[in-house]
């Protein structure tokens, strides 16, 4: 039998997740559903599948330390790569670039288990025995998807038209509800996952009959990658240049090949909040809270609260999600439509979208305190012995007052230590470095105050995180 090559897709923001799921912290990051991230519940899950090789997880680059440092803090997982994009560009790059990267570095062929991050399972134990069939099918060179009973008319899925045994007759839009329904009466009709077993080689043959512009453009952009540590970084010109496509548009509605194993699972891609409400667990009155909540009269509702007490009365089928800088209240019925939402934002170029009020580095976090014109309040925490880069700013000066721990600190030519309630000033122009050298965190208040205080002001001299200018 040959070896088994998780491969877990962790690019994407899940933008109907907002404002919880943001563009440089997004839903496979969030801990949806238990005290794990989504993507460390599906590392976890995957672990379990017999035979299993270290896993190979595709990410955005602007993802790659905070990724790095959820697979580190699960544990168990020595020998993993991190395969980095430049620039996402939908599912069949991705899974090209992952089974070209696993031929070039096996001695032999494997069996690629291609999940995505941003899933639940419940059913552990059916998981594994659905996977075994699917390995079993790609060991006769088939390309296989997995195909999930559905339980109700959902229209934020595609479907698969199932044939006799594993043959799949077509895949299938997202539907409008009337169609859904017609499907769910059909009874051969299955949600598709987005969750596959091939092969290797059988994977780059087919890629290459039926989509040759990604698996030649692909192929050059592992052939001319970077190893850095547990880091593969795919040559982002080509990667760049890459057609962007879905691979059930570029290989799976094409390949004579294809298969379906059909799997009850307890399955659920939690692609939007009535989605995690559905798999939540629920008041009498069929309600779920999270966070400072107090419902009366209320049913059907999700209620999530962060920052702020939410005090509700008689509401019915509304969520409401309060986070630090935003609240989002709609029909739990319309959730599919918070996407356009986000598109709103994007467009209005609102940073709402792109991240929180707190920011992850690879050093550590910090988190807006206050925000103005010509100032602004940042509370800075510095992991044990991590360091940021050497840096500069042109438009803005810097006030440093340690909270707690130690502070190592580089500004202009000197070089000292801080410790509790001692502060430095940092002018606009001087070269400054932040360093934990102690054993506990380092918590710190930063005053920026200048003409321009965007965090693409800073010029770095040198970093141990390789990277470069903002």
């Amino acid at each position: 039998m040959r070896k088994i090559q998780p491969v877990i897709l962790a690019g994407g923001v899940g933008s109907r997740l907002w404002p919880l799921s943001r563009e440089l912290y997004p839903k496979q990051l969030l801990q949806l559903t238990s005290d794990k991230s989504l993507l460390q519940t599906t590392l976890s899950r995957v672990a379990k599948v017999p035979g299993v090789l270290p896993p190979l997880v595709v990410v955005g680059e602007e993802h790659r330390f905070i990724t790095r440092s959820q697979i580190e803090d699960l544990g168990g997982f020595d020998g993993y790569t991190i395969l980095l994009e430049s620039i996402g560009r939908n599912t069949a790059p991705a899974i090209y670039g992952a089974a070209r990267y696993c031929l070039n570095e096996n001695e032999s062929d494997v069996v690629l288990l291609v999940l995505p991050a941003d899933h639940i399972v419940m059913d552990q134990d059916a998981f594994v025995d659905a996977v075994e069939r699917a390995v079993a099918l790609a060991d006769d060179g088939k390309i296989v998807t997995f195909g999930i009973k559905p339980t109700h008319a959902e229209t934020g899925y595609g479907y698969i038209e199932k044939g006799d045994g594993s043959s799949v007759l077509s895949f299938k839009e997202k539907p409008e509800h009337t169609v859904a329904e017609s499907y769910l009466a059909a009874g051969n009709y299955l949600w598709n996952s987005g969750m596959f077993v091939f092969g290797a080689e059988a994977l780059v043959a087919e890629m290459a009959e039926h989509a040759p512009e990604i698996s030649q453009v692909m192929d050059r952009a592992v052939q001319l990658g970077v190893r850095d540590q547990n880091f593969f970084r795919l040559a982002g010109e080509e990667v760049a240049q890459c057609p962007a496509d879905s691979v059930d548009y570029a290989l799976m509605e094409k390949t004579s090949k294809v298969a379906v194993v059909e799997a009850e699972i307890g399955w659920s891609d939690i692609g939007s909040w009535q989605a995690l409400w559905a798999v939540s667990e629920k008041d009498e009155k069929g309600n779920v809270t999270d966070g400072d909540v107090i419902l009366q009269d209320s049913s059907n509702c999700f209620l999530h609260s962060e920052q702020r007490l939410i005090a509700a009365v008689g509401l019915e089928d509304t969520l409401v999600v309060e986070t630090a800088d935003s609240v989002l209240v709609m029909p739990l019925s319309k959730a599919q439509d918070v996407k356009h939402l986000v598109n709103t934002l994007k467009q209005q170029k609102r940073k709402e979208y792109i991240c929180h009020r707190t920011v992850y580095r690879p050093w550590g976090n910090y988190t807006v305190l206050e925000e103005q014109a010509r100032y602004q309040m940042k509370r800075i925490v510095v992991n044990s012995g991590a360091q940021l880069s050497l840096q500069m700013h042109h438009h803005r000066h810097e006030h440093w007052v340690v909270v707690s721990g130690t502070a190592k600190v580089v500004n202009g030519e000197r070089e000292f230590l801080l410790f509790e309630d001692q502060s430095t000033y940092i002018p606009a122009g001087n070269r400054h470095r932040l360093e934990n050298p102690g054993s506990i965190p380092l918590e710190l208040i930063e005053v920026q105050i200048g003409s321009y205080l965007g965090e693409d002001d800073i010029v770095r001299f040198e970093d141990i995180y390789g990277r470069e200018a903002e």
